[in-house]
């Protein structure tokens, strides 16, 4: 009788493959989903109360006929509580999870990209207004995120035909909770998937280990230099660092980057040993894209907390389970943090990684990043050297 028991990864237990398989299931619907949204293509949200929904940053015509074809009513935009404001000019409710604003009846792509994205010219002709948001407007815009697009969706309620007329024309559905769900799980069934020697300038004793989850496209890196793993109760130096492609490989003026991945790696090449834990998370967790619209708001006079914000994301929205899951698997559990940011401290000890010290990392402003580097440590808490 052949053994249909699928291979398990190591310490798993026979009893955990089927929960493997769910939790590889829940990730790629919520991968798949996220793509079809980049590619203007409507989901289906499933949940108490399903869904059609689209992303204002990226819908066209045809997206909007497909969703118009399984709506059940009018869709509403659903946006961010300081977007919703900016929008309305009036307060909302700043916990609400999501806002939901009349559409007017208009299924115009323009017209909703001018409402999502504040650094658009201004497109909207009749002001819209508050309008109820459904329940899973939260998870509507939490799977926007995941797409790294703008945190502004179109949604409406769904015809009790709903999940068959989506299958027949070839959309996709995910269920709200997975996608709500997803950033922890994404870190737990973090995989380790390549290590070659790369020796740094810094440090000639480098290698780098890139990591990927399951059926994603993303891959972050852990560079390691000499041999932490073995450091034991010495605790070697590790930095967290997040990937920042105008400052890391431009060498951007806006802000302190790339000065202190090169601090860092200079600073744990002079010590023979150390982490640098590379994160895939341009723009504290936005993406690039949206960091760039971030840097176009912070040009009219909006600071680094309130561009992310006005643009519908936290001010910070990357994950440190990330990091956590990745030095545990290369064998560095008791560290000392290169960092400035008491929040990574505090992130990476819940997450079971035990934080012996704090080590600052000081780059000088340099006339361009003063206010970027005066407003980390008054509205992040950053810490002086």
């Amino acid at each position: 009788m052949p053994n249909d028991t699928p291979d398990l990864p190591h310490g798993a237990v026979p009893g955990s493959a089927r929960t493997l398989d769910t939790d590889m299931q829940r990730l790629r619907a919520v991968h798949r989903a996220a793509a079809e949204l980049r590619r203007g293509v409507p989901v289906l949200l499933l949940g108490a109360e399903p869904l059609i929904v689209a992303a204002a940053d990226t819908v066209g015509a045809a997206g909007l006929v497909d969703m118009a074809a399984l709506a059940a009513a009018w869709p509403v935009l659903l946006v961010s509580p300081v977007r919703a404001a900016a929008i309305l000019r009036r307060t909302v409710d700043p916990l609400a999870p999501a806002i939901g604003l009349t559409t007017n009846g208009l299924f115009d792509p323009a017209l909703l990209r001018g409402m999502a994205d504040p650094t658009a010219a201004q497109l909207v002709r009749d002001p819209p207004q508050l309008a109820p948001a459904p329940r899973q407007g939260g998870a509507a815009l939490a799977l926007a995120k995941v797409a790294r697009l703008l945190p502004a969706m179109l949604a409406a309620p769904v015809r009790p035909d709903a999940v068959a007329q989506a299958a027949a024309r070839g959309l996709l559905a995910v269920d709200g909770a997975h996608v709500l769900g997803h950033p922890d799980r994404e870190a737990a069934r973090l995989v380790r998937v390549a290590e070659a020697r790369v020796p740094l300038e810094a440090a000639p004793d480098a290698r780098v280990v890139a990591f990927r989850a399951p059926d994603a496209g993303i891959e972050h890196l852990a560079i390691l230099i000499g041999q932490p793993e073995h450091a034991g109760d010495a605790a070697p130096l590790v930095r967290l660092h997040s990937e920042c492609f105008t400052g890391d490989l431009l060498g951007s003026l806006r802000c302190d980057c790339g000065p202190q991945l090169q601090a860092a790696l200079a600073r744990m090449g002079a010590e023979g040993t150390g982490v640098l834990v590379y994160l895939a998370q341009e723009g504290r967790g936005i993406g690039l894209a949206n960091k760039l619209r971030a840097y176009a708001l912070q040009d009219r006079g909006l600071d680094t907390v309130d561009a992310n914000r006005a643009l519908g994301w936290g001010a910070d929205e990357r994950n440190f389970m990330v990091a956590a899951a990745m030095l545990d698997q290369v064998g560095v559990r008791r560290i000392r943090l290169l960092t400035n940011n008491p929040d990574k401290m505090t992130a990476l000890a819940a997450c079971g990684i035990e934080v012996a010290g704090r080590e600052p990392l000081v780059v000088a402003p340099n006339g361009v990043n003063d206010h970027y580097l005066a407003t980390k440590a008054r509205r992040f808490g950053h810490l002086p050297g």
